[in-house]
């Protein structure tokens, strides 16, 4: 059934593209979806039909028409999930290496969103369908990194954790095993990373938007470093680039020059920010898991 909904853009939201802000309001439908909804002309920015690419701001007022029931790619699967916080309006998961968060074209099945969809909305093992939670993303983890994901249960949630992730007042820490003994105890990476179109990947480019890293040595091997990474900037496969970049590739990740092994060798350990409904500070650690460090000696 659509149903018709106003949105007024807040004032934190500076020139982001309308496809971007919308998948970020209704993070429950897909991209394709809300494309779709845009191109047959049933969202309209103050008053007028404008393409997925327009650059919304605050004060916009949005009027877009949409079936919530429509069936999504958010289909149920009873995977086992690793719970580290959940109230009622969100949900922390200790994500697995190797486990896609948002299905895609090639991968329908198997990812977090799917694992999500029935956690939230089935009662264990019984198969009985509770009242209707739709699992909305704040932020990512690529398919290789395992650790600490936030989800939020509300649109009202999901709005304030993404604001404070837009406002970089959310404190992401990670841990990684590199190749090459670093020098330094510490550091701050800044190079831009920007989208090669022709090789369809990332990497350090002139052009790109400015992105920041800082590390903190833990431990240095003979051949390998153990680091704490902040993600200071979000970029795509940031951490990543950034450390091939100075040299010392994550381990795991032989597109960048790491050795090879079983896993990447990178995990999100902590998240700390404000709950999005009292106000507290909240602190969300993942423990590493277990063989991580055995291979800062190979």
């Amino acid at each position: 059934m659509q149903e018709l909904f106003e949105i007024v853009v807040g004032a934190d939201i500076r020139r982001r593209r309308l496809e971007e802000y919308l998948f970020e309001c209704f993070p429950q439908l897909s991209r394709t979806y809300i494309r779709d909804v845009i191109r047959n002309g049933k969202c309209e920015v103050n008053g007028r039909n404008e393409n997925r690419g327009y650059r919304v701001s605050s004060g916009d007022f949005i009027e877009i028409s949409i079936d919530l029931s429509r069936e999504t790619a958010m289909q149920p699967a009873p995977i086992p999930l690793d719970v580290l916080y959940e109230d009622s309006d969100l949900l922390a998961i200790n994500k697995p290496a190797g486990m896609l968060v948002h299905p895609t074209n090639r991968d329908r099945s198997g990812t977090l969103l799917n694992a999500l969809t029935y956690h939230l909305n089935f009662a264990n093992g019984s198969g009985e369908k509770r009242t209707a939670i739709r699992p909305g993303l704040v932020h990512r983890l690529d398919k290789d990194t395992s650790g600490v994901i936030l989800i939020a249960k509300s649109l009202t949630a999901h709005r304030s954790l993404a604001r404070q992730f837009a406002r970089k007042t959310v404190d992401k820490r990670y841990v990684a095993i590199v190749e090459g003994v670093l020098k330094a105890d510490s550091g701050k990476i800044e190079a831009p990373i920007g989208r090669f179109d022709e090789r369809k990947s990332w990497g350090v480019k002139d052009d790109g938007k400015p992105s920041q890293t800082a590390f903190y040595v833990l431990r240095r091997g003979s051949l390998r470093t153990l680091v704490e990474l902040s993600c200071i900037t979000g970029r795509t496969n940031q951490l990543r680039i950034h450390l091939a970049h100075i040299g010392h590739p994550i381990v795991g990740d032989p597109g960048r020059g790491g050795g090879r092994s079983e896993r990447l060798l990178l995990h999100s350990t902590r998240l700390a920010f404000r709950h999005p409904a009292t106000g507290e500070q909240l602190t969300i650690e993942a423990p590493v898991p277990r063989g991580f460090f055995r291979e800062l000696e190979l």
